[in-house]
């Protein structure tokens, strides 16, 4: 296939002997670099989101510089540049509310820069995402290079997964079948190696999405991150964005309706994160592509999931990667014709079908045969009712199959704090027939919707052996943990959702199913409720403080809208007026 060339977009800053070209070149000369490396050499961004602060990115200056290497090999000159890393682990009051800003500056690094095309270093859960906003906004070839999973985790003999591991053992805390200093002893073998969660948690979900949308090379996904074979990959995605440019394959031609539909068919087979729903959601919207939640049960239901790992099944990253990774699964889903779109385009140029059709696979126990899934339907359930018009969601393959449909009486939590408070009184009217409910989490009343919608339960509960119980709110929780949580209910109870008008003692009914979620009172006493409540009043407060957090809450849509910035949603292009210096 041949490829019209376009100029070179650094040429508009480098490519004129008068004064401006002069100026730019000398100032970039004072790093030693030669006056060849401007001469018709296409300029690749390193977009790293290295920082010490977010421990799953901490090895990325290594990763970085193989990814040099490969740019040096293919005739590019490569320019590395930090972006803000929004590290989950540490951030407060989570990484989601940094989410946007961090495209932003991705974004107008890539647009207001002298740079051909971009490679995304990403890792860590809102890495990935906001990378890939800020690189649809722009529209420049770009290629992604996930850090990679940790190691297995280690505790007592046996291995433990990422996240998951301190949900499990705190509810067994609580419950009085561990002590605390078993708990504890768990805490250095957890994380003991570089890299993300090792179980399928956000950061191994969005690589994975990362790869089935073909915006990464094949295996990108599930290399361990201290894997000699990630640093390789590296240095072929250095190799590749130089072809990129040259073939002007850009971000568009990749990221299309058809791509994110093989994206939604893998996160099913997978057991994926439900905070996929809202990322998947936002990169689309600066894409311009338009894709909503009946999207996801359309293409996601009835997608048995394959994948048997924690938090729905057994193993870890280590263990799929070995297994096949994602291209065994995709091979696996292809064979069978549950690939929505084989002929996608890929980063590399191929098809993702091309890609995976001779893909080995090595473990059936790991990577399930599709008559043999850990979950019949593993696809998001997405549902809908006078408790949530907009939608919220489920994960099946982390939920109890028994709960999928029930019937129970509202436990409500007015909010986070009000939750902490009372959760573990012995004197709460709780059982555990009862559905607990959270209210004010959403993106703008717990600004950035953080990761709290898997309420952990009573302490008088878990004592008694229940392991779960049905749990609604306006939030997200983390894809590392589990259990039948409804989430992403939207409007948000701070925009004036119904959920605002839930009371103790209200019955709501679920039937993840069919996609209902039925709030048993009738809609005017609903209405009655919402006109007596002032739901703006706590984001007011918020608001009235100034700064991002203002800026947050005045523009951030809704959930089942991916949580942008209104602003931010369609994709801006890079052109930049000239400089005249």
């Amino acid at each position: 296939m041949t490829h019209k060339k376009r100029p070179l977009r650094s040429a508009e800053w480098f490519g004129n002997d008068d004064k401006n070209g002069f100026m730019y070149r000398s100032w970039m000369k004072n790093q030693g670099i030669p006056d060849h490396e401007f001469r018709g050499k296409p300029i690749i961004g390193i977009c790293n989101t290295f920082s010490e602060l977010t421990p799953c990115n901490a090895h990325f200056r290594k990763l970085a510089e193989h990814v040099k290497k490969g740019v040096l090999e293919a005739g590019g000159y490569p320019v590395e540049f930090p972006v803000f890393s929004n590290g989950e682990s540490n951030l407060r009051p989570t990484a989601m509310f940094t989410r946007n800003l961090a495209s932003m500056d991705v974004e107008e690094a890539i647009r207001g820069n002298p740079l051909d095309a971009v490679v995304l270093l990403v890792g860590c859960d809102k890495t990935t995402p906001a990378l890939l906003m800020g690189a649809a906004s722009c529209d420049i070839p770009t290629i992604v290079v996930t850090g990679g999973p940790m190691l297995n985790g280690k505790h007592k003999g046996r291995d433990i997964g990422s996240g998951t591991v301190v949900w499990q053992l705190s509810e067994e805390v609580k419950a009085g079948k561990i002590s605390l200093h078993d708990f504890m002893a768990a805490e250095a073998g957890m994380s003991r190696s570089a890299g993300t969660c090792n179980t399928m948690g956000t950061a191994s979900t969005m690589a994975c999405m990362a790869e089935s949308l073909g915006t990464s090379l094949p295996h990108n996904a599930a290399i361990p991150a201290v894997d000699s074979r990630r640093y390789v990959l590296a240095h072929l995605s250095g190799n590749r964005i130089v072809e990129m440019v040259d073939e002007d394959l850009t971000l568009s031609k990749v990221l299309t309706k058809s791509a994110f539909e093989n994206a939604i068919r893998t996160n099913a087979a997978i057991g994926g994160s439900t905070n996929a729903v809202i990322h998947l959601q936002a990169i689309a919207g600066r894409m311009g592509v338009d894709l909503t939640l009946d999207d996801w049960t359309r293409v996601g239901r009835g997608t048995p999931t394959i994948v048997d790992l924690q938090p729905s099944g057994r193993y870890l990253m280590e263990e799929f990667y070995y297994a096949g990774g994602l291209p065994a699964v995709l091979r696996r889903l292809g064979e069978a014709d549950r690939l929505p779109h084989k002929d996608a385009l890929t980063v590399n140029g191929k098809t993702l079908w091309e890609n995976v059709q001779d893909a080995p696979l090595y473990n059936d126990a790991v990577i399930l045969p599709l008559d043999a899934p850990l979950r019949e339907d593993g696809g998001m359930c997405v549902m809908r009712g006078n408790l949530a018009p907009n939608g919220a969601v489920l994960k099946p393959s982390a939920a109890t199959p028994a709960l999928m449909q029930h019937r129970g009486r509202a436990v409500v939590f007015e909010n986070f704090d009000d939750y902490k408070a009372r959760i573990n009184d012995p004197d709460l009217d709780v059982t555990a027939d009862d559905i607990l409910v959270m209210k004010n989490c959403g993106p703008r009343g717990y600004h950035g919707m953080a990761e709290v919608g898997n309420m952990g339960l009573p302490a008088k509960l878990l004592e008694q052996g229940v392991t779960d119980m049905v749990r609604i709110s306006d939030a997200r929780m983390s894809g590392t943990a589990y259990g039948t949580v409804v989430l992403h209910v939207a409007p948000e109870a701070a925009a004036g959702g119904p959920l605002a008008a839930v009371r103790n003692g209200d019955w709501i009914a679920l039937d993840a199913y069919s996609g209902k979620l039925h709030l048993e009172v009738d809609d005017a006493e609903i209405a009655s409720r919402l006109a007596e409540a002032d739901p703006t009043a706590e984001s007011t407060r918020i608001a009235s403080t100034g700064g991002y957090r203002q800026l947050y809450i005045e523009h951030v849509l809704q959930a089942d809208q991916g949580c942008d910035f209104d602003f931010l949603v369609g994709c801006r292009g890079a052109e930049v007026p000239r400089h005249s210096h």
